[in-house]
């Protein structure tokens, strides 16, 4: 059951929206209150929508910090699953992850193990209400959700170096750019920017760009753009009126939504959407704020206009609507949490904000315009499976094998030494490679080296194809010669072009 209301004054239009809203049948999600300020925001906003007119049948779950404490590294109880698996849709509060080593994240364990590849947070100025040096900031940042660095594959390598893989897949691109594309079309949306940086990463974040252009000109009615992602965020936190709708791979994503939602006055204020085939999650996009938590202080405006996003989603359109304009009006009035309060604002805590919000259910907002967002149905996958499914595939030839060394003993030179006296079974030693830099041969004397050294071996002219046995019998004889091999990467061609990068100063 939803939360019981305390007693406000509301609108007759709000007596009559519930009057309606009882006739029809409760929508069945799952609440995650959460951790910190999770169960009173939830709490605050759960009255909210239902005096607006939500129809929910709500089933609770444990996650976060309790559930941690437990012993479950990844934060939510294994019996959860089935709720979210039957119900599809979840609205969550901020959660706390415990401090140190063997915690998963919850929220990307929640992502990609629902396929919620699609992350779309609005970003909206509420001037004059809400102070901010963007006033017309109207952006909306769609984010891969489920690859990129996110896949969490980390490893220690050498007593110097560390390493997380970069992954980006065709088909995930091509999921999330069709899905952004989609989305401007459903919400009238003018323009379309791809922010990458592939004049650096350019095979994976180059894929991405890649696929962006070719997904484009299925949807010509769209202005399309493509900017490198360091300039792209600084035009983006200096002139947000060039931009309409972003789509990122999942680290730049994550981290100019939450700084094109500081720009509209607080992070505080921005709800965020998770959707996929089979789901779709609701949530506030900042933290658990434990130092508040308890003090009914907290702004639920976040969680409120992500639960504003989920009623859309599951086609509960005017009572979406409803409390979002009475939010917009509380704003209007000068009512505030602690969090964005100014001279001249009505400071209330997070009880009587809701309340204010209530009272206003069924009032239209003067100044601040209430934007409707569609959430496109995920056909978007379909369609770009469809497109793989035509897909020609490329003729893949091994043609040699990165090494990857731990070696303290040496510079290059003493690598390249050693190596080249051992019978390398028709391979030739092609390059010796430090953090990205080739230092053999003719390496520059001011390069910095570390401990963590890659040998690029190549087929020599004695051997005519490459294949998996004899990169063993390459591996054991480097092991024999006393080297530490770490990793090994096969370098492969696709239709005779490289599928893999070159050393820096080649």
């Amino acid at each position: 059951m939803l939360a019981t209301v305390k007693p406000v004054s509301i609108s007759r239009q709000a007596q009559s929206a519930e009057i309606v809203s009882a006739r029809q049948p409760r929508m069945p999600i799952v609440v995650a209150p959460g951790d910190g300020i999770g169960p009173e925001i939830m709490s605050a906003v759960l009255r909210i929508i239902e005096v607006a007119g939500a129809r929910l049948d709500v089933r609770s779950i444990e996650v976060g910090e309790k559930v941690y404490r437990q012993g479950v590294i990844s934060g939510i109880d294994p019996g959860a699953w089935a709720a979210l698996r039957e119900r599809r849709v979840l609205l969550k509060g901020p959660i706390t992850t415990p401090q140190g080593g063997g915690y998963k994240s919850l929220n990307v364990t929640l992502r990609k193990t629902l396929g919620l590849y699609a992350n779309v947070r609005p970003c909206t100025a509420y001037s004059p209400c809400v102070p901010t040096l963007h006033p017309a900031l109207n952006v909306v940042i769609i984010r891969e959700n489920e690859e990129d660095l996110y896949a969490g594959i980390e490893h220690r390598q050498t007593d110097d170096v560390y390493q997380c893989l970069k992954l980006i897949s065709r088909p995930g691109c091509e999921r999330i750019i069709r899905y952004a594309f989609e989305f401007c079309k459903v919400n009238h949306r003018r323009k379309l920017s791809c922010f990458t940086k592939d004049n650096i990463m350019k095979m994976t974040d180059g894929l991405f760009h890649q696929v962006f252009m070719e997904i484009a000109a299925e949807y010509p009615e769209i202005v399309t753009e493509h900017q490198i992602v360091d300039i792209g965020a600084a035009r983006l936190a200096t002139r947000p009126q060039d931009f309409d709708v972003i789509v990122m791979p999942n680290l730049y994503g994550d981290i100019l939504s939450d700084v094109a939602a500081e720009m509209t006055g607080s992070v505080g204020l921005a709800g965020s959407a998770n959707i996929g085939d089979h789901g779709a999650l609701f949530e506030a996009i900042h933290g658990s704020a434990p130092d508040i938590a308890g003090q009914d202080k907290a702004n639920p405006s976040g969680l409120l206009l992500a639960a504003v996003m989920m009623l859309h989603h599951i086609g509960q359109h005017q009572a979406a609507g409803r409390a979002h304009r009475a939010w917009l009006k509380t704003l209007e009035d000068g009512i505030c949490t602690p969090d964005i309060a100014r001279p001249g604002r009505t400071v209330a805590g997070t009880t009587r904000f809701a309340n204010e919000v209530i009272a206003r259910i069924g009032r239209e907002p003067n100044v601040l315009l209430a934007r409707s967002m569609a959430l496109p149905p995920v056909v978007a996958a379909k369609q770009s499976a469809a497109h793989a499914s035509r897909r020609t595939f490329a003729e893949k030839e091994m043609v040699g094998v990165d090494v990857f060394l731990h070696f303290r003993d040496g510079n290059a030179e003493t690598i390249a030494t050693r190596l080249q006296n051992i019978d390398l079974d028709g391979f030739t030693l092609l390059m010796i490679i430090n953090r990205g830099v080739k230092v053999w041969p003719n390496g520059a004397p001011e390069t910095f080296c570390v401990d963590h050294w890659r040998c690029r071996f190549m087929i020599g002219n004695s051997r005519d194809q490459t294949d998996h046995a004899a990169i063993l019998v390459l591996l054991s004889r480097v092991a024999a010669a006393g080297f530490d091999f770490i990793k090994t990467e096969n370098l492969y061609t696709f239709d005779g072009e490289a599928g893999y990068s070159l050393g820096q100063g080649q």
